[in-house]
């Protein structure tokens, strides 16, 4: 379907891609996984033609369709939200210009060409395309009173829907998305994980969702050392895998029959507990098929993310009391009543980030409510990691400098005791010098986690945490936070994340509060928790 011959990227000095040889195959999903800096979003522009290698090339079977996930937000500002997705199947968007162009200024002369147009729309199926297109719109939470927009005018978050189902029309036989997940909520993104696990042709997709990645994927494509290499099933399984071989590699007095029983059983656990649905059950036989030697470890640097307390919590954690907030005349959130208990670990959710984000200000009071008040236990510590976290960075200290504002003793002080904290989030040697006011999104967020860990508060408040981290950092994250004594409060797009650390879901909407002790998943699914969600954002069914 898809090859890529010899392919070869370098920038001065430095080689991202060395005469890479892969081949995408119809009915697969690929997940792309690597490092940051290692080359996804590069790789998935040279596939989409946007950009040349140094050397290779990519090959697009003859009479073959590519779609691509538009990164570019303004692209279709002149165009109205339903003709920006049919512009999404190219050649049918090009008959269908053609011949309104020739019914516009009908004559006898042009009634053979419009007739042979007629025709081709109608083997594309463009006598439906309307309906499809904007069925597609509605699945994606764009509503009928929007399909005439122009796109100049959406909303940002619903323009990003617009292009997803852009890419999505017309039954692309390659499909090319570069984080498609990003500004959609939970509704949304099970829809796509729906429609995916279910399509027959090809999807090559870059994503830092866990959970999105193994409800898609059937191969894993991972760029390391500069090259790039498949391997069969999901996220999950390459992790757990590559773990395993890891561990068993530096067991070196470990029998090699011993490791192929152990990587056996591992194959066999593992396919055994894949899902039902049809792309699991394609998957299931897949990995039947791996062969010991198909396991490889992997060269990646997980940070060490460890958080400790400097004492026990008590019962009584918080207690919030009617608290309201509002922006700009916009109700966030009202009524408020919360009680947290020990062991408690929420998972803090709204239709408008907002709302959770001026919570998570007002009880660290940075913000003051509309209305109510809150109160701490008095056991409790917090420790807070924004969603924006510029404010701790317009200083030019270099980061040993910058985390000693945290220590709390002298040891602490010392550089050798502050690089240990940075060492474990990956800042080894001179990286540790670095100026923090030239920080890139992620390198901040792994500073606040390093903030976070010295602080050893009992009570941790996380807004987004996995913003611009890569797929090492966020798995490491997600384990430090089940492993956590205290409590949590967690905000996160990551579905993963809230499924395995909350065991309480609270959500902040214009009327009131929704308040529930269950997993993130059994909240979701539950259809007397919907209709109230429905009731609370005045949603008519």
């Amino acid at each position: 379907m898809l090859t890529v011959s010899n392919l070869s990227v370098q920038f001065g000095k430095r080689v991202l891609f060395d005469e890479v040889n892969v081949v995408f195959t119809q009915g697969n999903c690929y997940g792309i996984i690597g490092a940051n800096g290692a080359g996804k979003s590069t790789f998935l522009k040279i596939l989409a033609g946007k950009m040349d290698p140094t050397s290779g090339n990519v090959h697009l079977e003859p009479g073959k369709r590519m779609s691509v996930l538009e990164q570019d937000h303004h692209a279709y500002d002149e165009y109205n939200v339903l003709d920006s997705v049919l512009m999404g199947n190219k050649p049918l968007h090009k008959v269908k210009t053609e011949m309104d162009a020739l019914y516009a200024n009908y004559s006898d002369e042009n009634a053979d060409r419009i007739g042979e147009l007629q025709v081709e729309f109608e083997e594309m199926n463009g006598w439906t395309a309307e309906s499809d297109a904007a069925s597609m719109l509605s699945n994606l939470g764009v509503t009928e009173d929007m399909h005439y927009t122009q796109m100049a005018d959406l909303d940002p978050k619903l323009k990003v829907r617009v292009l997803l189902a852009q890419a999505l029309f017309g039954n692309p036989d390659v499909l090319i998305m570069d984080e498609p997940t990003n500004d959609l909520d939970f509704e949304t993104i099970g829809w796509l994980e729906d429609f995916l696990a279910n399509y027959e042709n090809t999807v090559i997709v870059v994503s830092h969702d866990r959970h999105f990645l193994d409800a898609v994927c059937t191969h894993i494509s991972d760029i390391d050392f500069s090259k790039i290499t498949h391997f069969t099933g999901n996220y999950t399984f390459w992790y757990e895998s590559s773990q395993l071989a890891a561990r068993q590699r530096a067991q070196q007095n470990k029998k090699a029959e011993e490791k192929a029983k152990e990587l056996q059983e591992f194959i066999q656990r593992f396919s055994a507990n894949v899902a039902k649905s049809k792309q699991a059950t394609a998957r299931k036989k897949m990995l039947d098929k791996i062969k010991v030697e198909d396991i490889k470890p992997s060269s990646r640097r997980y940070p060490a993310i460890i958080f400790d307390m400097d004492r026990e919590v008590g019962d009584q954690i918080l207690n919030v009391e009617n608290l309201s907030a509002s922006l700009d005349g916009e109700t966030l959130f009202q009524n408020v009543d919360i009680n947290l208990a020990k062991g408690d670990k929420v998972a803090l959710i709204s239709k408008n980030s907002k709302a959770t984000s001026a919570f998570y200000e007002i009880v660290n009071e940075n913000l003051k409510p509309d209305t109510g008040k809150f109160q701490w236990g008095v056991t409790t510590s917090q420790a807070y990691l924004p969603a924006d976290n510029s404010s701790y960075f317009e200083s030019d200290d270099n980061l040993v400098d910058w985390l000693r504002q945290w220590a709390q003793t002298e040891e602490e002080r010392e550089e050798v005791y502050i690089r240990g904290f940075l060492g474990r989030m990956l800042f080894s040697g001179d990286e540790a010098l670095k100026k923090c006011n030239v920080l890139s999104g992620g390198e901040k967020v792994r500073c606040m986690t390093s903030r976070m860990m010295m602080m050893r508060a009992n009570v941790l408040m996380l807004d987004e945490p996995t913003n611009h981290l890569d797929l090492e950092s966020i798995t490491a994250f997600n384990n430090s936070l089940k492993n956590f004594k205290g409590n949590v409060i967690l905000t996160t797009h990551d579905h993963e994340f809230a499924q395995t650390v909350a065991n309480r879901i609270i959500e902040l909407t214009p009327n009131g509060v929704i308040d529930r002790y269950m997993s993130f998943d059994d909240y979701m699914s539950d259809k007397g928790v919907q209709e109230l969600r429905d009731k609370m954002y005045g949603v008519t069914v």
